[in-house]
């Protein structure tokens, strides 16, 4: 009673009607008569009603205004993300949808509150939920909150694909990828235009050669133009075809024959004085091949009145032979291209070569170089391993060490070596395959696809060579 009397008083007064003293009694008996009770008991029920009714059009506000952050996607990336009415507070709720989730590649799971899906496009974009809270009536109209989701480009659709021009002398094509028998094995070599350079239009700098040579040798090489040479693609095309050449020389063969028996006699004396004269063979016949790329890359940039820093290129090669006690593997190596030997059951590693890297940079080293050759660390940059068996000979240029060695402590590692030997089986985030084997009709062109993971900040040419 006493609410109801304040309830009439407030709204007497609030009409310029007030209530003397005198008057109290009179008011009393007011209140009681029935009709005045029913319209009393209507009033607190409206006014129950239009607290109600204020509470549930402030929560709808509320949830209107809440701020929610869904994270952001990726046009082609498979996609999951929280979204949970629960943890949002929206326990209330009698009813709700989702709309728009299904234009963008995205469907809503209620079983798991989350968002998923593989994105189909990109932008800022906007989904809808409708919904209602408690306290509305089954037919009211559902509210609309909209939200951002922010789906970003594939990263790998912003470069450009420009052709490289044709007419250029000295243009070769922006990729090349050869499956071959070499020996008494096989070479998968792939060498691929980097998206730096296809983005501009400009050339593959990378090159490629291998050879079956006389007396059962064979030669694998690669080497990487840099980038800041202007004709580099030149200089690592002449130092690739100048090894092959100068191993086909008639005085070559003839030297490379003597190898044979000092590796007889290493196998049955295992001496020092075998092993050093292996050495020195390996550093005497390579290191003639290596000073006579060089001097044929400064007569190129003499006859053509550019400077032999132009041709600036690294330059690897590995000569292997097959003989009765194993195989006889030789190489050489200047720049930043490793070249490593597994074993046969995958369990060990034979690095051929160290490479040139600096702490901050430009620690590159190439074979136009002059004072490589005079370097104290010259005659270290030879390699020579007698080995039972092996599974695998990889040769690479940086545009593949980089993203998937990233350091040069990482190469010595044969858990990084059997990760790579994975990645090729596909387990990459492309679920490419390289089927590394000899009856393989698409191993051309599974090697190809491999070739295009993407590693961001890694858009180098690239260049592998793997012997099997």
């Amino acid at each position: 009673m006493a609410d109801a009397k304040q309830l009439v008083t407030d709204l007497f007064k609030s009409n310029g009607i007030l209530i003397p003293e005198h008057r109290m009694k009179l008011f009393d008996h007011f209140l009681q008569e029935e009709q005045n009770l029913a319209i009393l008991y209507q009033l607190s029920k409206n006014q129950e009603q239009l607290m109600a009714n204020w509470k549930t059009e402030e929560r709808i506000a509320e949830i209107l205004h809440q701020p929610i952050r869904i994270p952001n996607a990726t046009v082609g990336k498979p996609y999951a993300a929280p979204f949970d009415f629960e943890q949002y507070g929206w326990n209330d709720l009698i009813a709700f949808r989702i709309e728009g989730l299904e234009a963008l590649g995205l469907a809503y799971s209620a079983e798991n509150n989350q968002i998923t899906g593989v994105p189909t496009q990109s932008g800022d974009l906007e989904f809808s939920v409708y919904f209602k809270v408690e306290g509305q009536p089954e037919d009211a109209p559902f509210h609309q909150k909209d939200l951002l989701l922010i789906i970003n480009p594939d990263p790998k659709s912003l470069w450009k694909n420009l052709e490289s021009d044709k007419n250029d002398p000295y243009w070769k094509e922006d990729e090349v990828t050869l499956f071959s028998p070499l020996g008494d094995r096989h070479l998968l070599v792939s060498s691929k235009r980097g998206r730096s350079h296809a983005n501009v239009g400009s050339f593959r700098e990378d090159d490629f050669a291998f050879k079956e040579l006389p007396n059962g040798w064979n030669v694998v090489v690669v080497s990487d133009g840099a980038g800041s040479a202007k004709l580099a693609r030149k200089g690592s095309a002449l130092a690739c075809a100048g090894v092959v050449n100068y191993f086909q020389e008639p005085a070559a063969v003839e030297s490379m024959a003597e190898f044979d028996d000092l590796v007889q006699q290493h196998a049955s004396q295992t001496g020092e004085d075998t092993l050093k004269n292996l050495n020195h063979f390996v550093y005497n016949n390579l290191g003639k091949a290596a000073f006579q790329v060089h001097k044929q890359l400064e007569s190129f940039a003499k006859a053509q009145d550019i400077t032999l820093k132009d041709l600036s290129s690294t330059l690897i090669f590995t000569l292997f032979k097959k003989y009765d006690v194993g195989y006889a593997l030789l190489s050489f190596g200047v720049g930043d291209c490793p070249i490593a030997v597994l074993s046969k059951d995958v369990t060990e590693v034979t690095l051929m070569n160290w490479i040139d890297v600096g702490e901050f940079g430009g620690g590159t080293r190439f074979i136009t170089m002059p004072e490589i050759f005079q370097n104290e660390k010259f005659s270290t940059r030879f390699g020579f391993k007698l080995l039972d068996d092996f599974s695998y000979l990889f040769m690479m240029s940086d545009g593949i060490y980089d993203p998937k060695f990233v350091v040069e402590a990482s190469l010595p590692d044969i858990a990084k070596w059997q990760e790579f030997l994975a990645d090729l089986k596909g387990q990459n985030e492309d679920k490419a395959v390289v089927e590394l084997s000899t009856t393989n009709p698409d191993i051309e062109a599974q090697l190809s696809r491999w070739m295009d993971f993407w590693s961001p900040g890694n858009h180098d040419d690239r260049t592998l060579a793997i012997v099997f």
